[in-house]
């Protein structure tokens, strides 16, 4: 099994929580890490390089190899500087985990553009930044592994976090272009909704449900998605306290209208375009 024993793999907001669990375990594997992270706090002000030095240390002293990065991914020029870390100290790039990620939650109607704006610039364009730097060298290679963070928020809703949750949908869709167009480059692209104790979650989820969500207990999905093993792409799977499962849209028969119907014959017939007995996994019809 080769697994992701000498794979350069770049884990973004890796100087914590679960992006820490996931850098350590591949480390722990024989991937060879960039352990990214701006080093600022949950609502993405400040920065510092302790957070992803201390996770470099913790792989070093356990026998692995890392190297820390600490650039932006909310732009591109911090995002190509996080791939040229891979490149310059480990010579290629294999897998990219999409990780970093901030908060800044409120109710729809307090919502701020730059709450807004904020969210996004981090979790969806920091996914496309740092995986649209990797992409060029993954197709050249013949090969790669993107694993994105999405959430439960973004898969089904969550009050106060539209932003956020918006940002989570938006990278369900990235990636499942990306397992499209990375298929026949050995490419495969998929998605994760963690459910960990995390300072993300510190104020969110009540103190017995965190004692039962362990980082670590996310770990080993998100290595498997990165290894050479792994052929799923363009999937989605909620991890958390143990449980792995997949999660996916379905769509049902439907009704066929031979012309345009009028508003009482398309309300009469709606509980029958809403019926999801018999539905099945659905699919681009294009």
């Amino acid at each position: 099994m080769s697994g992701v024993q000498d794979k350069v793999i770049v884990v973004t907001g890796a100087g914590g929580g679960l992006g820490r669990s996931y850098a350590r375990f591949l480390a722990a594997h024989g991937a060879l890490v960039v352990v990214n992270d701006l080093g600022g706090a949950r609502d993405g002000s400040g920065a510092g390089t302790s957070m992803a030095d201390s996770v470099v240390d913790e792989i070093r002293a356990e026998g692995g190899w890392a190297v820390a990065d600490y650039s932006s991914v909310a732009d591109p020029d911090g995002a190509a500087a996080i791939v040229d870390t891979a490149l310059s100290e480990f010579g290629a790039i294999h897998g990219v985990i999409s990780n970093a990620g901030i908060l800044r939650d409120g109710a729809f109607h307090k919502m701020t553009d730059d709450s807004w704006e904020a969210v996004m610039r981090v979790h969806l364009y920091g996914g496309y930044h740092v995986i649209r730097a990797a992409w060029p060298h993954m197709r050249e290679q013949n090969y790669g592994r993107v694993v994105v963070a999405t959430s439960t928020s973004g898969l089904y809703g969550n009050f106060g976090q539209a932003n956020y949750g918006a940002a989570k949908a938006g990278l369900v869709g990235l990636i499942n272009t990306l397992a499209i167009e990375g298929r026949k480059y050995g490419i495969t692209a998929n998605a994760i909704a963690p459910l960990a104790a995390t300072r993300m979650t510190a104020d969110i989820a009540s103190p017995e449900l965190l004692d039962k969500l362990n980082p670590d207990l996310v770990a080993p999905a998100v290595g498997y998605l990165a290894s050479e093993e792994n052929q799923d792409t363009g999937s989605v799977f909620v991890v958390g306290g143990g449980l792995v499962q997949r999660v996916a849209q379905f769509e049902n028969a439907g009704v066929s209208f031979t012309s345009a119907p009028d508003l009482a014959t398309i309300t009469a017939r709606w509980p029958e375009v809403s019926d999801m007995s018999g539905a099945k996994l659905g699919s681009n019809p294009v």
